[in-house]
């Protein structure tokens, strides 16, 4: 792979260079360049600059342009104002850095992170023995665009799936289960699909749930069921790891739905750091880091008081002796750390959830196991609402099931995909196939266009539609560009350097040159929201390309083949960049 300098970079070392002759004291000093609508690019830098030497600004631009080198990249640069500088590039320059994107496949010239680490990131956390909701929509979407991301960029990344598969819930049902031992037998030898998993499960939860409260002797039991897990009896794991199970089938078949992959070693619950609690409690007490308070194992913190100005603190382990979240999140933060040697931790967890993730950050950076070099963070996100603006429900109030939510959207999106087709040029089965593709990418998109930390409102009709910020609206953008390619017929993509480029293409070139840019931002932050504004703006930047710059009917062979070019690689960048987010790029539509 050949990672490719970005015009940007290349003019901001040619104004460097000319900065660090024409003010030889400013050492190495920051052009601030950036897209303007004046030029190609604007730089600010020589205001501070000036101020700082006190030069005059306007005067040190002026030296600053003098010094620098034009000709093959930037082919004017003028003094405006007070003293920026407006910068125009050569459409040779543009046309070559494409060619060099193109020509590296995939990556499309991006470059490997120079110092990948470890990171682990913690997300998509459904409940054993529960069904998914919309609650569990967003850390599954937003942790796999993540992941995909940070993959891209070299990072050697661990995926964790902390699902809840303990605690007192499961005496209650173990115990239903060891007395009524065929409740979760399979009939046959075919396999059961999600639906039926998640009924059994629902079915035998009631049931469990009505005897517990309408019979002491049976509340008995369970209670003393939760003992024994705990203590790890054979019989009552061998039944718990029934219901692990059972809820495997029925959660990868949603996550299967929502296209995305989880694999089963990286499916660590709480019961994975069972062993671990006792020594983790040892070592924060030892430590002084956690004190006993009333019995219980607690970590103070001077900014965490309560409506009564007491202080709040961390609970790792309860004056019963039971252990809360605490200890577990606790005692997964040693694994990670000195386990799978993470230098970056990422949690994407509600944002309900922060007070607690920060208490137990700063538990872990008491005790040593966090450190300048090895950092934890959560990527907090914000709640789904319904149309209304508020929390999104059914109209009895209930929480909606994830699984109706997806179904509901690949139905809207056939709906389109069918609606489109005038010619009847697809088959049930791809209509079908694409409708889910287009479905569970409005989904996808809706979540990853809004910054994590925000609600979002979820409104289908929205998101389906053809016009404005939605996947379909790219994806279609991509089909388009397909369709163009195959009218080409024998008439290949071709660079050609030396033609001359209109206002539309260099428009579209220089956006395409800042996806290198923008996905070490997106990696950098963790912002899975500035890859789809980036994207959505390619789409728009193409939409007006195509509108003004007739593609297969250009002037001469030459023009024919550059368009292509530029159809075809933006085709490529839509592609890449969708699939960092999880989302499908039918080839038609």
């Amino acid at each position: 792979m050949a990672s490719v300098t970005s015009l940007t970079a290349s003019v901001h070392q040619r104004l460097a260079d000319a900065l660090s002759a024409a003010l030889p004291e400013a050492g190495s000093a920051d052009p601030l360049l950036r897209r303007s609508d004046r030029a190609d690019f604007q730089a600010n830098g020589i205001l501070a600059l000036a101020k700082k030497a006190k030069a005059n600004p306007r005067e040190l631009a002026t030296q600053v342009v003098a010094r620098v080198e034009s000709g093959d990249v930037i082919k004017d640069i003028e003094v405006s104002g007070p003293g920026f500088l407006n910068i125009t590039i050569t459409d040779q320059a543009i046309t070559e850095n494409l060619a060099a994107r193109y020509e590296d496949g995939e990556r499309l010239g991006v470059p490997l992170a120079e110092n990948p680490g470890t990171t682990v990131i913690d997300y998509a956390q459904p409940n054993v023995a529960k069904e998914m909701h919309v609650g569990h929509l967003r850390s599954a979407v937003i942790g796999d665009a993540v992941v995909q991301i940070l993959e891209f960029t070299g990072e050697s990344v661990v995926r964790r799936h902390h699902i809840g598969d303990w605690g007192t819930q499961f005496g209650m049902l173990i115990q239903y289960l060891i007395e009524h031992p065929h409740e979760l037998d399979h009939k046959g030898e075919a396999e059961v699909s999600g639906e039926e998993a998640m009924s059994n499960l629902n079915r035998l939860y009631k049931a469990a749930r009505t005897l517990f409260d309408s019979d002491e002797e049976f509340k008995t039991r369970a209670r003393r069921r939760v003992v024994d897990l705990q203590a790890g009896e054979p019989e009552t794991l061998a039944m718990w790891q029934k219901f692990v199970d059972e809820s495997k089938i029925y959660f990868y078949s949603v996550f299967d739905k929502l296209d995305m992959e989880i694999r089963d070693p990286d499916v660590v619950g709480e019961s994975g750091y069972n062993d671990m609690l006792d020594e983790t409690c040892r070592l924060l007490e030892e430590s002084g880091v956690a004190v006993r308070s009333d019995g219980a194992l607690c970590v103070f913190f001077d900014d965490v008081k309560g409506p009564d100005g007491n202080p709040v603190p961390l609970i790792v382990k309860k004056s019963d002796g039971g252990y809360g979240y605490a200890a577990t999140d606790l005692s997964a933060i040693r694994d990670r750390v000195f386990n799978l040697k993470a230098n970056t931790l990422v949690y994407v967890v509600d944002a309900r959830q922060s007070l607690h993730f920060k208490m137990v950050f700063e538990t872990a950076r008491r005790a040593g196991w966090l450190s300048d070099d090895v950092r934890a963070q959560q990527l907090a996100f914000g709640t789904v609402l319904g149309k209304d603006g508020k929390p999104f429900k059914t109209r009895e109030g209930e929480t909606v099931r994830l699984v109706d939510l997806l179904d509901e959207a690949i139905e809207r999106a056939t709906a389109v995909v069918r609606e489109k087709d005038t010619l009847g040029q697809l088959s049930e089965e791809e209509i079908s196939e694409r409708g889910t593709q287009v479905g569970i990418g409005a989904v996808k998109y809706a979540d990853l266009s809004t910054s994590a930390n925000r609600d979002y409102k979820f409104d289908l009709d929205q998101m389906v539609s053809l016009n404005g910020d939605t996947s379909v609206y790219l994806q279609y953008a991509y089909a388009r560009i397909q369709s163009i390619l195959r009218k080409a017929g024998e008439v290949r993509p071709a660079a050609h350097p030396d033609l001359e480029l209109a206002a539309a293409e260099r428009e579209l070139g220089l956006h395409l040159d800042r996806f290198a840019e923008t996905i070490a931002e997106v990696a950098g932050e963790y912002a899975p929201h500035k890859l789809a504004a980036y994207l959505y703006q390619l789409a728009s930047l193409y939409t007006t390309f195509y509108s003004e710059c007739p593609v297969l009917k250009a002037d001469t062979p030459a023009q024919v083949e550059n368009r292509l070019f530029l159809c075809d690689l933006t085709a490529r960048t839509l592609h890449q960049g969708m699939a960092l987010l999880g989302i499908r790029t039918p080839e038609r539509l």
